[in-house]
């Protein structure tokens, strides 16, 4: 009898000491991804900033979510048209972001409104994709030290939006995709006031380009180097002559390819699609080649994330296997960033040239050669000295 006793104390022992252990790795892997859910990347108010506010205003339905996000206007100084920049509507495609806060902190608009959304998947950019092995920051350097930002997910996190459907029905068109695209932001157009948490999203920036009048949207993304609409513009039918205008020019006068992709009008969700067909915009999508996303590739570090170089995509585009050009250099964040600024900067001037009544123009940030040359940082301002009024916490 004795020895029963003892082997069922020495089992529940055993099982305290697993249990313990158990918890001991769940909160030695949960706390950095807690920590990187509640991080925030402080952003600089420019010259250029007239008004910050939440996207929740234009979409009540994402009011004290972890989707609402910010928005920043940056208004003329003579009236002119109105654009909306839209960038990490995947969170694992920086070079969008990046741009955006280039802008940001640089940009002051002399005709016209511009309105910027930084962050426009904030859920996902609190996520990410640790069986890939993904980092969960990356620093970019600059003149006075380091800037760090959030590294995040393609989707929605599944703390903010759960549970996933089966098969996602697709508003209004009610065409079938794939359940994961629920929570993707480039699939939930144009969205609904109540539907799930990503369909609020696109709803609220499609309300604040009906209400606000927005001429020009510009949804900035990075693809793969395998995947064939990279390196390119996406356009519907009404922005296609503006953005053929646009890749001749900037292929002509700053020598990079841009080229020019249809917007398919059988799939459906899609930004480049849905904003011209439910509203007055003309969208435009842009892709910037990301090695990082491709995947027979060495390991997913941050040193690749940045430089873009890998010796089996080397070996894939000798055999020519990539969409893309590819050799030793890679494809570095400096290119990507520098490439969507001057597409950026070029729709709006022949949107202005197209539409003199109602032009767009900015000045003060730099286009592909400045960036190329001299980095992103050096068009990054240092938080520790902007005054506390000037810095927006995202």
């Amino acid at each position: 009898m004795e020895m029963r006793t003892g082997g069922v104390k020495r089992g529940v022992a055993d099982k305290a000491v697993l249990a313990a252990l158990f918890l001991a790795l769940a909160l030695w892997g949960g706390l950095p991804l807690r920590r990187h859910r509640h991080h925030d990347i402080p952003i600089v108010k420019g010259p250029g900033v007239t008004r910050v506010f939440r996207l929740s205003e234009y979409s009540p339905g994402l009011k004290g979510t972890t989707a609402d996000t910010f928005v920043f206007e940056l208004r003329g100084r003579e009236p002119g048209g109105k654009a909306l920049l839209i960038a990490n509507t995947h969170s694992n495609e920086p070079e969008g972001m990046l741009s955006a806060i280039i802008f940001l902190e640089n940009a002051v608009v002399e005709k016209g409104t511009l309105y910027i959304i930084p962050v426009f998947n904030n859920s996902g950019s609190r996520a990410t994709r640790p069986g890939d092995g993904y980092p969960l920051y990356f620093d970019i350097a600059t003149d006075w030290g380091a800037r760090r930002f959030r590294f995040g997910n393609r989707d929605a996190s599944p703390l903010d939006q759960w549970p996933d459907p089966d098969v996602y029905i697709h508003y209004p068109d009610r065409q079938l995709l794939s359940y994961i695209d629920v929570r993707n932001t480039n699939r939930t157009w144009p969205g609904r006031a109540d539907g799930p948490l990503m369909e609020r999203v696109t709803f609220g920036a499609m309300e604040l380009m009906r209400r606000e009048g927005i001429d020009v949207a510009i949804d900035i993304h990075g693809a793969e180097t395998m995947f064939p609409v990279t390196n390119c513009i996406v356009a519907p039918e009404s922005s296609v002559r503006i953005a053929t205008m646009v890749a001749m020019t900037v292929k002509a006068m700053e020598g990079f390819e841009n080229h020019v992709e249809p917007s398919p009008a059988g799939f459906r969700g899609l930004s480049h699609r849905e904003i011209g067909d439910h509203g007055p915009s003309l969208p435009f999508l842009l892709e910037a080649p990301i090695p990082f996303l491709d995947q027979p590739t060495g390991p997913k570090t941050v040193e690749f994330l940045l430089d873009g170089k890998d010796p089996f995509l080397l070996s894939l585009s000798a055999k020519g296997k990539l969409f893309v050009p590819y050799d030793e250099s890679g494809w570095p964040i400096e290119k990507r960033v520098g490439q969507h600024m001057s597409v950026c900067l070029e729709i709006f001037r022949q949107f202005s040239r197209k539409s003199a009544d109602r032009p767009i123009a900015v000045s003060g940030v730099p286009r592909y050669a400045d960036v190329a040359e001299n980095g992103v940082g050096r068009y990054l301002a240092d938080p520790s000295k902007a005054a506390p009024g000037d810095i927006v916490m995202n």
